[in-house]
C-alpha cells in the first residue's frame, strides 16, 4: 500500500474514533457547567493541569518511545513493551513514595489521594493504547477513543449528576473511565503475551530513556504554556476569569481535534518513511494539506462561535458564562499556531533530535510566563490568550527555521499570513458584544456581521481548497494505479 493511501485510511480510522469522543467531550463541558460554577471550573481545571504536569515525569514520557521504536522493525515490540512497563513500575513507586508533597497545595490536598490514582491509571492507559497504535491495532485505538469517551460520560453523569460529588465525582469518573479503556485494550489486544521480565532489555531501555527523557520537559513546558494563564487569572484576576476563560477554551479544542486526528496517523507515517528517497516531497505535500486543513476548520469554528457556545456552554448554575464567546476566537487561532507547533515536533520525533524540541518548547513557556506576568494585571483574560497566541507563534517561527536543518520541505510563508490575516478579521467581527444577544435584536446589525463572515470565509477555502484538491487528485491518481 502506497504512504498516501495508507496516510489517507489511517486519518479516517482514527478521526471516527476521535470525532465520536470528541463530541462525547463537548457533551461533557456542558455538564461540568451545569453542574461547577466558575470558581469550581477553575479549581478542576488546576487539578487536571497538575495531573497532565506529572504524568510525563511519572512515565518518563515513555509513551513516546513506544511509538517510536515500536514502529521500527530493527526493535522487538515485546523488549519495547516490557521496558515501557518497568518504567512505569518505578515511576509510579517514586511518585506514590513523594506523593505526600501533593498535601502542601491548597486546592490539591482536599484531592491528593484520588489525583494520585488519577495519574497513575492514566499513564497505565497511555502505554496501554500507544502500544496498540504500534502494532497496528489502529481500529481498535478508534474504538478505545469512543468507548474512553462513553465511559466517562456515564460516570460523569452518575457522580456528578446523580451523587452530586462535584470535583470529587470528576476525579472519579476520569479514573474509571482511563482504568476501564486500559484494561479493555490490554484483554483485546493480547498485550498480556509481550509483557515478561525475561524481556526487559537493558540497553534498549537506555536507548528509549535517552529518546523520552527530553520530552519530559517539552511535556511539561507545553503544560505551562497551555495552562499557566488559568493560574496566572486566578491569582492576579479572580477565580471566575479563570473559569470564564477556561470554559471560552473549550470550543477552540475543536481545532485540536481535527489536528490529533492527523496527527495520530501522520506520526506513523513519518517514521515509516523515513528513509524514504521520497521524503522531502512527501513533507511539502502533506503540510500544504494540513496547513489549508486547519485554516478552513479554523474559520468554521470562529463563524459559528457564537451558536457553539450556546450549545456547548450552559448558563443556568453561572451566567458569567455567557461571555465565553468573545474570548474564544483569538483562541481559535492560538491553537491553531499549537497545531502547526506539533506538525513540526514530528521532525524531531522521527529524526530522534527530541532535545531540539525540550529548547523550542523552553522559548515558548518563558515568553509566555513574562507576557502573563506583565499583560494579565492589566488587560485581564485577554492578556492571557495574547500571551498564549505570541508564545505560540515565536515557537513556530524557531521551529520552521530549526526543522528545515533536518528535513528540507517548502512552506509557504505568504500563504500562512493572509490565512492569519483573514481569521484575525474574522475574530474582530465575532468579537461584537451585540451578537451575543439570543434574541432577533440588533437583526440588521447581526445580518451585516453574518455577510462579514461568509465573505471571508469564502476567501479561506478559496485560498485554501487548491492544496486539498492535489493532495485528494494524488490519493486518487494512486488508488487506481494500485
Amino acid at each position: 500500500m502506497n504512504k498516501y493511501k495508507t496516510l489517507a485510511m489511517n486519518t479516517v480510522v482514527f478521526a471516527i474514533g476521535n470525532i465520536g469522543a470528541k463530541l462525547i467531550s463537548f457533551l461533557l463541558t456542558r455538564l461540568y457547567t451545569a453542574n461547577l460554577d466558575r470558581a469550581e471550573f477553575n479549581t478542576k481545571d488546576i487539578l487536571e493541569m497538575c495531573a497532565n504536569f506529572l504524568i510525563p515525569v511519572v512515565s518518563f514520557s515513555i509513551t513516546d518511545a513506544i511509538i517510536r521504536y515500536g514502529l521500527d522493525k530493527n526493535y522487538e515490540k515485546r523488549a519495547v513493551f516490557s521496558n515501557a512497563i518497568a518504567v512505569l513500575i518505578a515511576g509510579s513507586a517514586g511518585f506514590i513514595i513523594l506523593s505526600p508533597l501533593l498535601l502542601l497545595f491548597t486546592d490539591i490536598r482536599p484531592y491528593a489521594v484520588l489525583l494520585v490514582g488519577y495519574i497513575i491509571v492514566s499513564c497505565f492507559r497511555q502505554i496501554s493504547t500507544q502500544f496498540a497504535r504500534a502494532r497496528g491495532f489502529v481500529k481498535l485505538y478508534a474504538v478505545d477513543g469512543i468507548g474512553c469517551m462513553l465511559t466517562l460520560l456515564v460516570y460523569n453523569l452518575v457522580f456528578m449528576s446523580w451523587l452530586h460529588l462535584g470535583i470529587t465525582g470528576f476525579l472519579l469518573a476520569v479514573m474509571l473511565s482511563d482504568l476501564t479503556s486500559g484494561v479493555f485494550v490490554w484483554w483485546i489486544a493480547g498485550h498480556g503475551r509481550y509483557f515478561r521480565r525475561k524481556y526487559i532489555d537493558r540497553e534498549l531501555l537506555q536507548v528509549m530513556l535517552r529518546f523520552s527523557m527530553p520530552l519530559i520537559p517539552t511535556a511539561l513546558l507545553w503544560i505551562i504554556t497551555g495552562f499557566s494563564d488559568r493560574l496566572f487569572l486566578r491569582f492576579m484576576k479572580s477565580a471566575e476569569d479563570g473559569g470564564l476563560y477556561s470554559a471560552a477554551s473549550k470550543i477552540p479544542n475543536l481545532i485540536s481535534m481535527v489536528s490529533t486526528v492527523f496527527y495520530q496517523a501522520w506520526n506513523m507515517s513519518a517514521i515509516a518513511e523515513n528513509d524514504s528517497k521520497e521524503r522531502s516531497t512527501f513533507y511539502t505535500t502533506v503540510y500544504d494539506a494540513y496547513q489549508a486543513m486547519l485554516f478552513l476548520a479554523a474559520g468554521f469554528i470562529i463563524a459559528f462561535d457564537i451558536p457553539l457556545s450556546w450549545v456547548l456552554i450552559d448558563t443556568t448554575k453561572d451566567p458569567g458564562y455567557a461571555l465565553a464567546y468573545l474570548y474564544t476566537p483569538v483562541l481559535v487561532i492560538a491553537v491553531l499556531m499549537m497545531c502547526l507547533n506539533q506538525f513540526l515536533s514530528s521532525i524531531y520525533t522521527v529524526t530522534k533530535h527530541t532535545q531540539n524540541s525540550f529548547w523550542t518548547s523552553l522559548a515558548a513557556a518563558l515568553l509566555n510566563l513574562i507576557l502573563n506576568a506583565v499583560l494579565i494585571p492589566k488587560f485581564g483574560i485577554n492578556g492571557a490568550i495574547s500571551a498564549t497566541f505570541f508564545s505560540y507563534v515565536i515557537c513556530y517561527l524557531i521551529r520552521i527555521v530549526d526543522t528545515q536543518r533536518l528535513i528540507r520541505f517548502r512552506v509557504e510563508h505568504f500563504k500562512t499570513l493572509v490565512n492569519l490575516a483573514l481569521l484575525y478579521l474574522m475574530c474582530t467581527v465575532v468579537q461584537d458584544p451585540l451578537l451575543g444577544e439570543a434574541s432577533f435584536s440588533y437583526f440588521g446589525h447581526k445580518l451585516f456581521a453574518a455577510v462579514k463572515l461568509i465573505i471571508l470565509l469564502a476567501a479561506i477555502a478559496a485560498f485554501n481548497i487548491k492544496p486539498l484538491l492535489a493532495t485528494a487528485r494524488k490519493l486518487l491518481r494512486r488508488r487506481s494505479k494500485s
